[in-house]
């Protein structure tokens, strides 16, 4: 049986595939990098990660935060997964470079084969067709399908472009997150929009005889799963060995991210009807085709203890991504401890280069790590941040006059303690459910912890566009050359 969300974190923009006994799922990791995760189930329900399609993109100064340039919010979109003659497709657009990337694997696990597609393709969805024709249907309000060459690089000259699907009338998001299926011979692109004049993400279906017939449909789903009138939508279709049908979508569920829900789908006149009712079942039950297989976690504690592979890469446990992608020059591994270095000095958090992240998880979680300052520098930060748009930490600051423990966020310094120490252990509290969406932050003196700062009031914004993450960081506001330890990193 399924409860919903089927992951209690951020992970958005699904697409998934089948293929023979397992299910893989993609979703958005914009300027997170490793980048492009690809999940793995067996059962629909439970899912690992197995793969990280790119360690960095295109090394632009925006990906690797140089001169002041970032690429929050941006960064890879929406990506759409397919199998096609024992190969695995990739294809998403980087609302930074303005480019459509294809990434081509005959292993899920890579390796990855890089190159363009020319053109940009909002939200793209890869058809491959029976008869050898490879479509892609993308955009907003206006969707759009356009047949591409046979090397995917780009139009086909003389081949079919049109508009297949317009937003009618008043709207608060047109037609978007396309994905198109060719399934019982007819042509289905799913959509997410918010019709009318108040915000309520819904899916719509649309369908057609043929590539070049028209395109009708309507809404399939209106549901918010009784959660702070947040719309389920967006997302693809897969069909289980067995031939049932499911889809999963994706419900914003505040500061802790968009969250997938899985959603049974049935055919009545070869149109899909979503869900019991309109609505999305409380209980789903589905079979796994290896029920005995153990998933790895989603999020996990670390102490560290890497060692480099034969090239000095160190082997991250999947959980980890960076905040833009990171500087192995500044960054180590040993002996348990993960140290990074200032090579830049920075305005605030948001600019520090090697800041390591996992995502948080509904309905509450904590996180605690130990930070050693002793070799930082006057005007330098190491701590441990509820890490979104509007983030807060906790965290040692050098001063003139020595440490100090500060709470802050964006906007300001909320309480600063003196210190007589250079180590600290640091703690953040975060509870997500009916969207309170709040961070506590503490730290610990003579075997008990004790809050600093004030209670942060987290929100879900479009600067970011991802969910709250934990982050640890270092950075240097005055001088290079600075760095600070972290140990024992603890996930609850």
């Amino acid at each position: 049986m399924s409860i919903h969300p089927i992951i209690q974190m951020d992970f958005p923009d699904p697409d998934v595939i089948r293929v023979e006994d397992t299910y893989y799922m993609v979703s958005t990791t914009m300027h997170f990098m490793p980048g492009c995760v690809i999940l793995r189930s067996y059962d629909l329900r439970n899912w690992e990660i197995v793969e990280r399609v790119y360690d960095y993109l295109d090394e632009t100064e925006g990906q690797r935060l140089q001169n002041h340039s970032g690429i929050y919010g941006k960064g890879m979109w929406a990506a759409s997964i397919r199998y096609h003659k024992n190969r695995f497709y990739l294809c998403f657009v980087a609302n930074d470079t303005g480019k459509t990337y294809l990434y081509q694997s005959e292993n899920i696990s890579g390796p990855w084969e890089k190159q363009e597609i020319q053109g940009f393709y909002h939200d793209p969805s890869l058809l491959f067709d029976e008869d050898g024709r490879i479509y892609i249907v993308y955009g907003n309000t206006e969707i759009h399908l356009t047949e591409l060459d046979e090397q995917l690089k780009g139009p086909k000259e003389n081949g079919i472009d049109r508009i297949i699907i317009k937003e009618q009338g008043v709207y608060k998001l047109g037609y978007e997150g396309a994905h198109i299926y060719k399934i019982h011979g007819k042509y289905y692109v799913f959509l997410i929009h918010s019709p009318g004049e108040t915000w309520f993400r819904r899916e719509a279906c649309f369908v057609s005889d043929s590539i070049e017939g028209e395109f009708t449909g309507r809404d399939v789903l209106a549901d918010d799963l009784n959660y702070c009138h947040q719309g389920v939508a967006q997302g693809g279709i897969v069909d289980t060995p067995d031939g049932d049908w499911y889809s999963i979508l994706f419900q914003d569920r505040g500061a802790v991210g968009r969250s997938p829900v899985l959603v049974p789908v049935k055919w009545e006149q070869d149109f899909p009807v979503f869900g019991e009712g309109g609505k999305v079942p409380e209980v789903i039950e589905t079979r796994s085709t290896r029920p005995n297989h153990r998933y790895e976690p989603l999020f996990e504690s670390d102490d560290f203890q890497y060692v480099p592979d034969k090239n000095g890469k160190i082997p991250w446990k999947k959980v980890w991504e960076f905040n833009h992608q990171p500087d192995s020059r500044y960054y180590s591994v040993s002996e348990g401890e993960f140290r990074i270095y200032s090579g830049k000095v920075c305005a605030n958090l948001e600019a520090a280069v090697n800041t390591l992240t996992q995502r948080t998880r509904y309905p509450r979680c904590e996180a605690e790590v130990s930070v050693n300052g002793n070799r930082m520098k006057v005007g330098d930060y190491a701590g441990l941040s509820a890490f979104l748009g509007n983030f807060g930490f906790v965290a040692l600051k050098k001063e003139e006059d020595g440490m100090y423990l500060v709470m802050a966020g964006k906007e300001a310094e909320y309480e600063k303690i003196k210190l007589d120490t250079e180590c600290v252990r640091l703690k953040v509290k975060l509870e997500f459910e009916m969207m309170k969406d709040e961070a506590e932050f503490f730290y610990e003196t003579s075997g008990e912890w004790k809050k600093i700062g004030i209670t942060k009031k987290l929100y879900f914004q479009l600067d970011h566009f991802c969910g709250c993450r934990f982050a640890l960081f270092f950075y240097s506001t005055k001088n290079v050359g600075g760095s600070a330890g972290f140990r024992d990193f603890i996930y609850r």
